[in-house]
């Protein structure tokens, strides 16, 4: 018994909820991707939903449509929201500062790359490992 509530009483709830789809793991590690893709990569969105208690396959399947593409543009985004109409004075020092961010932020080192490399050409999309 916890907080008062019978064990059996609670299990019958949570039943009920999940048949109702009030609770389905599924559904919020989607919508917490989609929410939260725009300040966070891949790496980071998975620990946060495996901090939540999320199931590691629902996690996968969640941050695995977040495509490569997706997410070096929203990557090069960030870069270009934080170095502003002023790029720096070569594409290493850009590279160095920002590429650094969007490791911490949980992108791979290969969409940190690719989206520095956009925002230093100027481009709107650029491939990783191009």
């Amino acid at each position: 018994m916890r907080l008062g509530y019978e064990e059996d009483a609670v299990n019958a709830a949570l039943t009920t909820l999940i048949e109702l789809g009030y609770i389905d793991d599924a559904t919020f590690a989607d919508l917490h991707v989609a929410r939260r893709a725009g300040k966070r990569g891949p790496q980071a969105l998975a620990a946060e939903l495996a901090a939540r208690g999320v199931d590691r396959e629902l996690v996968r399947a969640a941050v695995g449509r977040f495509d490569a593409g997706a997410q070096v543009r929203m990557a090069a985004s960030l870069v270009r929201r934080e170095v502003g109409p002023t790029l720096p004075a070569s594409y290493q020092e850009l590279l160095a500062k920002h590429g650094g961010r969007l490791l911490r932020r949980g992108y791979s080192q290969s969409v940190a790359s690719a989206a520095c490399r956009a925002v230093w050409e100027g481009e709107e999309d650029h491939s990783p490992g191009a």
